[in-house]
């Protein structure tokens, strides 16, 4: 019988328990094929600086999973998009671990989504969509706008960039969710002006204190719902939302 300790992911067996998720053997494999995958392709990219097993278990694979504790529906079919996806977190191990949602990967790096789609097929992941595009362009684009239920976005920008990046995608009261530091309750009061203009409002602000160890103890999650139609003329062209945030 293959067990969590026999694939080397008996760390994240632990403490996905603690967010109320029960990883199968099968799943388990999956995260180990998938840290196996990441550190041959991270030969050819510059996907992360952390590599090892125990790191990657805590500060990629279980950081990505407590989106379960700002977003509770995981429901079947839910259409999620990852903004900035790189190595594919938070995405594909909300995926493994929820292997019923539909997963758009948006990555503006060519290198970055060549391995994307080799770790996508590697892993034998149905449903997900991986995309060369930024999100500036995705947010215009048919197919794309307004059509997400969840957008994720983790180290990618400061709130209010990744608002007017994120709600653009989003259905009527979809939910952004980022990936924060020490600053993330600041964070998320600077984004006011953003919010307002892009027609959103912060629905929680989570500490994931209660997580640490084995997450760093100043780790939050912010979750904005879209509450109101966005304007036509958001998201900016590329880079103004950057170097111009509202």
């Amino acid at each position: 019988m293959t067990t969590a300790a026999g694939l080397g992911m008996e760390i994240l067996n632990e403490q996905a328990a603690r967010l109320g998720l029960d990883l199968s053997a099968d799943q388990l494999a999956q995260f180990a094929e998938y840290h196996r995958l990441l550190e041959d392709g991270n030969k050819r990219a510059n996907l992360t600086a952390i590599t090892g097993s125990e790191a990657v278990q805590v500060r990629h694979f279980f950081d990505s999973l407590t989106a379960v504790k700002a977003v509770t529906d995981w429901r079947d079919g839910l259409r999620v998009v990852d903004l900035g996806a790189g190595a594919g977190f938070p995405g594909v191990p909300l995926k493994i671990a929820v292997p019923s949602i539909r997963l758009t990967l948006v990555e503006s790096v060519a290198k970055k989504t060549t391995f994307l789609d080799t770790l996508v097929a590697g892993l034998g992941l149905h449903d997900v969509d991986v995309v060369t595009m930024r999100a500036e362009e995705l947010g215009r684009t048919e197919g794309y706008r307004g059509q997400f239920d969840v957008a994720l976005a983790r180290g990618v920008g400061a709130m209010p960039v990744l608002v007017e990046y994120a709600l653009p995608l989003c259905k009527g009261h979809g939910t952004l969710v980022a990936w924060k530091g020490k600053d993330g309750p600041a964070e998320a009061q600077a984004a006011d002006n953003a919010l307002v203009e892009l027609g959103g409002k912060v629905t929680g602000v989570h500490s994931m204190k209660d997580l640490s160890p084995p997450l760093p103890p100043d780790r939050w999650l912010v979750a904005v719902e879209k509450v109101r139609r966005t304007p036509g003329k958001y998201p900016r062209r590329i880079g103004v939302p950057a170097k111009q945030p509202l």
